[in-house]
């Protein structure tokens, strides 16, 4: 009898909840285009307005203020793009973008677009050894750039290290200086608590499949006074920054994970961070040379996503260990899976100031709600022997090219 395969990679995506499919299954039974105006039409509005409201009430923000997306990616391009090119029609002097040097590529690729393509400055928030933004360098950078900053993006958790940030204080440097702030918040939805009224930032993406919804769908949640410029045209139906046919199935399966994943926030990280300190205590007492990366403590919640586990097997490299962990049944990963194939050491753990040679050996461990103890035993079980012959690899591949 095959045995099932342990998944330690929900922060790339994790299970559809049995109930949302049950959910969109249901919607996808009945037909209308929101925007048509016969009642076909205005039942699948209907769905959408409702669904709404549930991720608004959820995230404590207002109806109004919920954009839906095709997901985080989306999100973070109408945000960091659609927002820089908003404040520079209405101010010409701000042409500059700032984000933190560990950010998920949807917003650094973002930034890049912008300093190619439309002469934008970048200005980097560097961050400490655990990942952690650093207020002293963002506090000097809008005191020197104030006037001509467009827009500052800052995730609220790390989607590699799980380092949660100091948002509120960050918004509120920005707050007083004039400058709205962007925050992906793909990883924290479900995992911290995230209050959009509270937090102070201006735009907030999240996405549906980190949260057991349906991959290519999200939102962006914004200000009503949030300058931001659509980068799709054709319809403008979601508060004329998008356009599109929204896709109601999608959308109200993407409510009830939001509305799960929020309640069940405590108690979920409660279950899955005593996994996670199972994992890592197990993996450090095995004696085979793997440090932690990011900011950890056992127990603690806050700080760190609960289902994070980040490691750094010194002497292999990350691709081996995860090959070999595959073929033992295990899968996880090195870092995002948006950047998946590309052999390189980690921009997150380098702007952490880890070495080359150590981040090259890092693993990514992400528990989500269908985790369990097993899961993480068997991981344990299989690690031994995969750091074995990693190393035994990467000593072969000196030798021959010595």
């Amino acid at each position: 009898m095959s045995v099932e395969p342990v998944y330690l990679d929900h922060a790339a995506t994790t299970a559809v909840r049995p109930d949302v499919v049950d959910e969109i299954a249901t919607t996808m039974r009945h037909l209308g285009n929101p925007s048509a105006l016969h009642a076909s039409g205005r039942l699948a509005r209907r769905t959408v307005e409702e669904s709404r409201e549930r991720i608004a009430q959820a995230l404590d923000a207002r109806p109004s203020e919920v954009i839906f997306t095709s997901g985080g990616t989306e999100a973070d391009n109408l945000a960091v793009v659609g927002g820089f090119r908003a404040r520079r029609a209405a101010d010409p002097q701000r042409t500059t973008v700032a984000a933190s040097t560990i950010e998920h590529h949807a917003v650094l690729d973002s930034a890049e677009y912008l300093l190619e393509h439309e002469a934008a400055t970048v200005r980097w928030l560097e961050v400490d050894g655990t990942g952690r933004v650093r207020l002293d360098v963002a506090s000097d950078l809008l005191a020197e750039h104030a006037a001509e900053l467009a827009i500052i993006s800052v995730m609220w958790a790390n989607n590699e290290v799980g380092t949660v940030q100091p948002i509120r204080q960050l918004a509120d440097l920005a707050q007083e200086a004039g400058v709205p702030v962007h925050t992906d918040a793909v990883q924290a939805v479900g995992q911290v608590p995230v209050s959009f009224a509270k937090s102070g930032v201006d735009l907030l993406s999240l996405t549906g499949h980190k949260l057991g919804g349906p991959v290519g769908t999200g939102a962006l949640l914004a200000r009503r006074d949030a300058q931001v410029q659509p980068l799709t045209f054709g319809g403008g139906q979601e508060r004329q920054l998008r356009s599109g046919t929204l896709d109601a199935a999608g959308i109200a399966g993407f409510a009830l994970a939001v509305e799960r994943s929020v309640a069940e926030r405590e108690s979920n990280a409660h279950r899955i961070g005593a996994l996670r300190d199972r994992l890592v205590k197990g993996a450090l007492d095995l004696g085979i040379g793997v440090e932690v990366s990011g900011a950890y403590t056992a127990g603690e919640t806050t700080d760190r996503l609960a289902g994070n586990a980040h490691l750094r097997v010194t002497g292999c490299e990350g691709d081996s260990l995860l090959y070999l962990l595959d073929a033992a049944g295990i899968a996880c990963s090195t870092g995002s899976a948006c950047t998946a194939g590309v052999p390189r050491p980690s921009h997150v753990l380098l702007a952490m100031g880890i070495p080359e040679e150590d981040a090259r050996g890092a693993l990514r461990l992400s528990l989500g709600h269908t985790s369990s103890q097993d899961d993480v035993d068997r991981f344990l079980a299989a690690l031994p022997a995969a750091v074995t012959r990693a190393r035994s690899a990467v000593d072969a591949s000196r030798r021959s090219s010595a």
